[in-house]
């Protein structure tokens, strides 16, 4: 048995996000849904994910796709209940994939019986100490927000109830940030986890886990810069706040009483490595999305210094790196990649630079190859495997982001990574719902070439790619967690041993580059030409050793 097999299973697992409005459509609503993704569980196992993180699927009114969450422990009914959660499960497991769940803690909907409930009793109740409610300033008795701070979906972070107070919400007006100093939001928080932990549930990602905390006597953030953006502050007012460690830690303490290795994963945009290691340190999370590895650009130096980076800071403390390329707030990366700026992002303002999607897609699969062979564990977001791009020309009366309206229609938001994938056929929905439904975001008609159905059994295809790759991941013992060792190379070249037997090199340097000593190819994200490595291009090689 390799020394990786008795390791806890998120260490090395290859994680794939489901977005469940936009995976598969069983009942025909042009939504997907539960028994969508119960339909499509062979495929998962077939591709060779190790588990599924599932985006939120509670009660909600939809104001940020179900972000916006009005029961924690229940499933809203377009996508389900309860019950068919329970059945998803369990027969996820029995398919060898564990089950990861969105959790989301920094807000809850405005429709909670919680809000309801503090806008009923009023300023100073217990009620309303759930939240963050203020008065405001100004002259005229408190018509001014109490601060400066601005919503992640742009304008005020702060909206006035008609007793006068205002309410603080870090993203929509429709979500109110929690008050996480009340001991009974953490009391209730840690109920939700057990509740979904006794279902069988193996995790959680948690949404914005840098925000929970807030400075005290919230004072100005004195800058306002792009809201999208990390910030590159360590002393900020509402982000990446000491406090958040604590209730991990609590949180830490509830998975600890299940058996099987339950695991979270923080969605946490913080400054760099280190700070992201302290997320991960012994007795808090387990693990973190990698946001710099994600953001970094097409070149190799860039790429390098992000693996060393994230490798030291998160091996100081014990953790292992966790890298994603995509996911469903940011421009997928074939189309990214296809650009000039090949940096990651979010919604972006100007879609106006052409896209080379050739070009994008020849570097998205070398990049494949190079992430599911880098130390630790990987996201891959729906759709990858597919090779799909980022639409994005949705014609704007289909656009439902929030980021949409609340920037007066200057940034399209984040709809194109989300349009629904296409399985089969020639035409929308392409399987995703039954024949003659409308889906919920339109699909681009070229899409009919990327269908799981065409891409299967196709050795040049996008998904035989990610097949043949997970499945090396999975057999051999240098892959998952484990040590790097680079090789000496020219500009633009990346190349890097593992133990035992593997190398893997991937040239973006504009030249072909001689492949290194092995003794064979195990699998090329492209043609090689003879011994050497194309352009754009990465290989795994067997070596001696």
């Amino acid at each position: 048995m390799h020394a990786k097999d008795s390791a806890p299973w998120w260490r090395s697992a290859v994680i794939y996000q489901i977005y469940i409005r936009s995976f598969a459509d069983l009942n025909g609503d042009g939504v997907g849904d539960i028994a969508g993704i119960r339909s499509r569980l062979p495929y998962l196992r077939a591709l060779g994910v190790d588990a599924i993180w599932i985006t939120p699927w509670y009660p909600s009114p939809m104001v940020d796709a179900g972000y916006d969450v009005a029961d924690y422990t229940g499933i809203d009914p377009v996508f389900g209940t309860v019950e068919d959660g329970e059945a998803l499960i369990s027969e996820a497991h029995d398919h060898g994939l564990r089950v990861v769940l969105d959790i989301v803690p920094n807000h809850t909907s405005d429709r909670h019986a919680w809000f309801e409930a503090a806008l009923a009793a009023g300023p100073g109740s217990p009620e309303r100490d759930r939240y963050i409610f203020r008065t405001g300033k100004g002259a005229a008795g408190g018509e001014l927000p109490p601060n400066d701070w601005v919503g992640m979906f742009g304008g005020s972070a702060w909206t006035r109830v008609p007793d006068g107070e205002w309410y603080l919400h870090l993203f929509a007006e429709a979500q109110p940030d929690l008050n996480w100093e009340n001991p009974g939001v953490r009391q209730d928080f840690e109920k939700v986890l057990a509740f979904w932990f006794d279902r069988g549930v193996d995790g959680f990602r948690i949404d914005v886990a840098h925000g929970l905390i807030k400075q005290e006597g919230l004072p100005d953030v004195g800058e306002i810069g792009d809201v999208l953006e990390p910030t590159k502050r360590e002393d900020h007012p509402h982000w990446d706040r000491d406090g958040v460690h604590e209730i991990f830690r609590e949180w830490r303490k509830v998975a600890d009483r299940y058996d099987g290795d339950r695991t979270f994963t923080a969605e946490a945009w913080v400054s760099g490595p280190k700070r992201l290691a302290r997320y991960v340190r012994p007795g808090e999370l387990q693990t973190a999305f990698n946001f710099d590895y994600l953001r970094a650009p097409w070149e190799a130096a860039r790429l390098r210094e992000v693996i060393d980076a994230s490798l030291e800071a998160l091996g100081a403390v014990g953790a292992p790196a966790t890298w994603v390329l995509s996911n469903h707030d940011v421009v997928r990366h074939v189309t990214r990649y296809g650009r000039t700026n090949t940096e990651g992002s979010g919604p972006r303002t100007d879609t106006t630079e052409p896209v080379d999607l050739a070009l994008g897609t020849r570097r998205a699969r070398a990049a494949a190859l190079l992430m599911l062979a880098l130390p630790g564990g990987a996201y891959v977001y729906q759709g990858e495997e597919l090779g799909l791009a980022e639409v994005e020309d949705i014609p704007e009366e289909f656009l439902q982001d929030p980021v949409w309206e609340r920037s007066g229609h200057t940034t399209r938001g984040r709809d194109g990574c989300r349009v629904p994938l296409p399985w089969s056929g020639d035409a929308p929905p392409f399987g995703f719902s039954p024949d003659g439904v409308t889906t919920w975001l339109p699909q681009p008609e070229s899409w009919k070439e990327l269908t799981a159905e065409t891409q299967a059994g196709d050795p040049g295809s996008m998904l035989e790619l990610y097949r043949a790759a997970l499945r090396l991941r999975h057999g051999h013992p240098a892959l998952g967690e484990g040590d790097l060792r680079w090789h000496e190379t020219p500009e633009g070249v990346l190349v890097f041993s593992r133990t035992p037997g593997f190398t893997c090199a991937v040239n973006l340097s504009g030249e072909p580059y001689p492949l290194p000593a092995h003794a064979g190819v195990l699998l090329a994200s492209g043609p090689l030409d003879g011994d050497t490595l194309p352009d754009d291009t990465a290989v795994w090689l067997a070596v001696e050793g």
